[in-house]
């Protein structure tokens, strides 16, 4: 694990999120979700304990969710092939490479909710 903030929030709530949950469960296996962020930033803190422990619920494996770490000049892996701006990005790709969504620190919603609900309108 590359980010300390991925690491699943041990309070976060599975039953109040169970709509998410059960989405992300439904492609767990065919999904990849790429998390650009950086621990020593405060959304991220902020927002990635809660995804890591959606994405544990819903069971989708570690070989699905790729952690990209950016130092504080928000520079690091992928960040120009993926035109990452803010942090934390979520991408989420089918196998083949293709994005079906991104969720981007500025969205209104926590992000396992707003994934799920994309999710649910794309596929």
């Amino acid at each position: 694990m590359s980010l300390e903030t991925m690491r699943p929030n041990p309070t976060w709530d599975e039953a109040s999120y169970q709509e998410a949950v059960d989405t992300l469960a439904a492609h767990n296996d065919e999904l990849v979700y790429k998390v650009w962020g950086g621990d020593w930033c405060k959304d991220c803190r902020k927002l990635l304990p809660d995804l890591g422990a959606a994405l544990e619920a819903a069971a989708v494996p570690e070989d699905r969710i790729e952690e990209y770490a950016l130092d504080e000049d928000k520079q690091g892996p992928g960040v120009s092939a993926y035109d990452i701006e803010y942090i934390p990005t979520v991408v989420v790709e089918t196998d083949d490479g293709k994005e079906v969504t991104r969720f981007v620190e500025s969205e209104d919603l926590p992000p396992a909710i707003w994934l799920a609900k994309q999710l649910e309108e794309e596929l």
